[in-house]
């Protein structure tokens, strides 16, 4: 340790020397001498590779002393085989795999969802022999970690619900948020009952988590179709972008409803009246903290840092107060209430705790993703299961292909359109990830072998949506939004992007100012006139 503290600081000064210190030398040239201020650098020539050695020594000897520091506190948990060690390689892993899938991009296609590489980066440090023995994660900090990536989950959401869009939403777009969630639930549950042996409670549990469609897949491909024009005449992209956040919010809480009555020990009228008694006790716990942080902080402290600190700290509290008083279905309804209720009273102003809340989420979907696939063991996964799990995913998206094509009939589309809709309304991965895990980690407390076993059927099986459903769908978005949807050209109309008769105004956003594109008519010139003269003979 005392040898890489010197070795740093030798490096430190002899860089610094090279480039910021000064000599000062008699120079000759007149009668008194002059003093001439020059580098130690131009004195010695030192080549770019040594330069570039110098940076690499310094960056290698802080690592070490960084690592160094850890070891002497935490012991054995940095070392192959700790926790802090799995989580660095987890966490490390996970993102250079979704910096992998993110390059491979193919012409008019979008690109595919980094979530990808990152969960296939999780699922091979789990199964490879030599390396699942020094990557080891211990299951309470997976769960702790993957409710934090959660809480960040309904937050974000929260904060993206649209007032304005809650009261002026017409019928398309409520019918596509909420018809398809509910009967791809129900369809999932009685198939996964007959064909997998669920019980009817694990059964819905399954359906509300497949029912969810994917942000992470949706919106990148919907934006780069706007950007081109196409489907924006009828506003399909903002349509779909808008109904994504509904139908994921009616999945998560139909999930913790669910998840209570399963987990409730009593008789069967008495479990639903407690996952009742969740829904309606995470509504106003979620408008009583929403409240108090319309409120406070004052707004002569630093507002977006101490509202995003705060706003995180108590969406975290929820979830994880929730199960110590036995009522986990109710955290995530009280995180998403008081966040979208917060957001409602900080107005324009919650545009940088949500871009904040954004960067943690940065942070944490490596880690999400990387744990969900480090979840699974291959070897230990039944045939039969992994059959019948693609059976029961299968007939749930036919089913949500067909009651998607049928709920937008009337609403204004042609044939071509309503196919890319049923199309676009089909992937599926990061509310599979934050919520397929939920009951595994419940039934870990509980001990109960019979309720774990159900509970890995249904994580396997959500990890099998996402892996099937995630790329098919970016693909299937991007091969057919050209095809099937007519393109605007720019110059044809004023503000296409906002005349859609479905969306209001105030649901056009774009992520950033490079991606915002209008199509406008260009200015017309100002006419001149010159005043009318007599022919005079």
């Amino acid at each position: 340790m005392f040898l890489n503290v010197v070795l740093r600081t030798f490096l430190f000064s002899l860089w610094k020397c090279f480039t910021e210190e000064r000599l000062l030398l008699p120079q000759q040239g007149s009668e008194m001498f002059h003093l001439q201020s020059i580098t130690l650098q131009e004195l010695v020539p030192v080549s770019g590779f040594l330069m570039w050695f110098l940076c690499l020594g310094s960056s290698v000897c802080l690592f070490a002393l960084l690592f160094g520091v850890v070891w002497s506190i935490t012991g054995q948990e940095c070392l192959p085989g700790g926790n802090l060690f799995g989580l660095v390689i987890l966490f490390i892993c996970s993102v250079l795999g979704g910096k992998l899938v993110g390059l491979i991009q193919l012409p008019t296609l979008p690109p595919f969802p980094p979530l990808l590489g990152m969960l296939l980066a999780g699922l091979v440090l789990r199964n490879v022999p030599y390396i699942t023995d020094a990557v080891f994660i211990d299951t309470h900090w997976s769960a702790a970690l993957r409710n934090i990536a959660l809480s960040i989950i309904l937050t974000r959401a929260g904060l993206g619900l649209d007032p304005s869009a809650l009261r002026r939403l017409k019928a398309v777009c409520v019918r596509l948020a909420i018809g398809p969630c509910v009967v791809e639930a129900c369809c999932v549950a009685v198939v996964s009952h007959l064909l997998l042996g669920l019980p009817w409670t694990w059964g819905f549990i399954l359906g509300f988590i497949l029912a969810a469609v994917s942000p992470a897949v949706v919106v990148p491909s919907m934006l780069l179709l706007q950007r081109e024009g196409f489907g924006v005449e009828k506003g399909i992209p903002t349509l779909l972008m808008a109904a994504g956040s509904f139908d994921d919010i009616l999945a998560i809480t139909g999930f913790s409803t669910c998840l209570g009555i399963t987990f409730s020990t009593g008789s069967t009228w008495m479990n639903i009246l407690k996952g009742l008694l969740e829904v309606v006790g995470g509504v106003i716990a979620g408008l009583i903290l929403g409240l108090f942080l319309v409120w406070f902080p004052s707004r002569d402290q630093d507002l977006v840092l101490r509202r995003t600190l705060m706003l995180l700290g108590l969406s975290i509290f929820s979830v994880f107060f929730s199960h110590v008083i036995g009522f986990a279905g109710a955290g995530g309804l009280c995180t998403l209430v008081l966040s979208f209720l917060a957001a409602l009273g900080w107005k324009t102003d919650k545009a940088p705790v949500a871009a904040m809340v954004g960067r943690s989420w940065d942070v944490f979907q490596p880690l999400l993703f990387g744990l969900i696939g480090a979840e699974i063991t291959i070897a230990t996964l039944s045939p039969s299961t992994v059959g019948l799990g693609m059976a029961c995913i299968l007939i749930g998206l036919v089913v949500r292909l067909l009651v998607t094509f049928l709920l937008v009939h009337y609403g204004g589309f042609n044939l071509k359109e309503k196919f890319f809709i049923s199309v676009a309304w089909l992937p599926k991965a990061t509310v599979q990830a934050a919520i397929g895990s939920k009951a595994l980690d419940m039934a870990r407390e509980e001990g109960d072998e019979a309720l774990m076993k159900f509970s890995l059927d249904v994580l396997t099986l959500a990890v099998l949506a996402i892996l099937t459903t995630a790329p098919i769908g970016a693909l299937g978005i991007g091969l057919a939004g050209p095809r099937l949807l007519a393109r605007q050209v720019k110059g044809e109309h004023t503000n296409v992007c906002r005349c859609s008769r479905f969306i209001p105004d105030s649901l056009f956003t774009v992520e950033s100012p490079s991606q915002e594109k209008r199509w406008t008519t260009k200015p017309r010139l100002p006419v001149t006139t010159t005043p009318f003269k007599k022919k005079t003979a």
